[in-house]
């Protein structure tokens, strides 16, 4: 049998089983085998469509599967509150003057300075002290660094003399705090050279030079009965 005769048959073939058991395809024998020509290729019919393709005689389209959507990130839950310390209690706080405590650019404590820290004392003899906080200032007049060893010294001396008073000194805390924080502003600008000898200024800065004493503890108050609370 010739090529084209062979071919021929091939058509007959698939004419013969156009209405098959494979959609699309021509079929023959009791298995419905999927007639194929001599070239390998499945015979189709004229209905054939690319919804009817089979395996494997035409490529078979896969159903895409769309990717999961991504899980939205769980949201980082905010750190819990940090719990405020709580605040001790102030049982006396104040300010003295250095000028009473002092003379001018020294550091020993003058008996009128002693008296105001007696009074102090005097104060809080009945209260529980938990600390005390002494915190020398100094003006602007001066370096910086010597006006910083300047209020050490004066807030060391403050703590030297309560403690003599029988409050523990380990419950006193001395800090300098030099020029950092004055009070005075700047209602004692262009007020001339700034110098130990321009009396005007020195007596202008005088709120600047200071202790400030804070007592912290607790003070036991009593009823009108005369119990304790």
């Amino acid at each position: 049998m010739t090529p084209l005769q062979s071919l021929l048959g091939s058509a007959l073939t698939a004419a013969a089983f156009a209405a098959s058991a494979q959609p699309g395809y021509v079929t023959d024998g009791p298995n419905n085998t999927v007639v194929t020509n001599p070239f390998g290729l499945c015979w189709k019919t004229g209905d054939w469509n690319p919804d009817k393709a089979v395996a494997p005689c035409d490529a078979v389209p896969v159903a895409q599967v769309p990717a999961p959507a991504p899980r939205a990130a769980e949201p980082t839950p905010p750190p819990p509150p940090v719990a405020a310390a709580p605040q001790r209690p102030v049982i006396e706080k104040v300010t003295l003057s250095s000028d009473v405590l002092f003379d001018f650019n020294k550091a020993t404590l003058k008996e009128e300075g002693k008296g105001k820290l007696d009074e102090l004392a005097d104060r809080i003899r009945d209260a529980r002290v938990d600390e005390i906080d002494a915190a020398g200032h100094a003006d602007r007049i001066g370096s910086d660094q010597y006006n910083q060893r300047l209020s050490e010294a004066r807030a060391q001396a403050v703590r030297d003399y309560l403690a003599q008073k029988g409050i523990p000194a380990d419950r006193i805390r001395a800090e300098g705090k030099g020029e950092s924080a004055p009070v005075t502003g700047d209602s004692c600008a262009r007020m001339g050279p700034e110098k130990a000898s321009n009396r005007k200024l020195v007596q202008c800065l005088q709120p600047d030079r200071r202790v400030e004493i804070e007592v912290l503890g607790s003070r036991e108050t009593r009823s009108s009965t005369g119990s304790s609370q």
